[in-house]
């Protein structure tokens, strides 16, 4: 049950910290080029990319209030940063971006921390109800 809690509050995260990347990414090909105007400011505040990548972040934050009520926060915090390989996937699939071995690489790392980090926390659980 406790897995199931982590696995989809944490893929839900990620999902929602990539989707709101993505917004962002839109909102600033359809507002280009940028400038330090009000008229611009103005154009990307109307954009609805925008306004779905700040209800994105609304949801990540309400979502990660209750994800730290039970989750340690050390590896929430680790989990939490999904979200970069979620985005590099996302520039592969959506917008044609090369991925390069390095990137690929760094990606593996990431994910390979947050096991780490996941499966010392769980040792460390089952130590200390043994000695409980």
């Amino acid at each position: 049950m406790k897995l199931r809690f982590y696995a989809l509050g944490f893929g839900t995260l990620m999902l929602l910290d990539t989707l709101a990347h993505v917004f962002f990414k839109y909102a600033a090909t359809a507002a280009a080029p940028a400038s330090p105007d009000l008229d611009w400011m103005l154009r990307v505040a109307l954009l609805p990319w925008t306004w779905g990548a700040l209800a994105c972040y609304v949801a990540t934050f309400f979502l990660w209030m209750t994800l730290l009520r039970r989750a340690p926060v050390g590896p929430a915090f680790a989990a939490s940063h999904l979200e970069v390989v979620g985005v590099v996937l996302a520039g592969m699939l959506l917008f044609g971006e090369r991925i390069a071995p390095l990137q690929w690489a760094g990606a593996a790392l990431i994910l390979g921390g947050i096991l780490c980090l996941a499966l010392s926390e769980k040792r460390q659980a089952e130590a200390t109800q043994h000695t409980d």
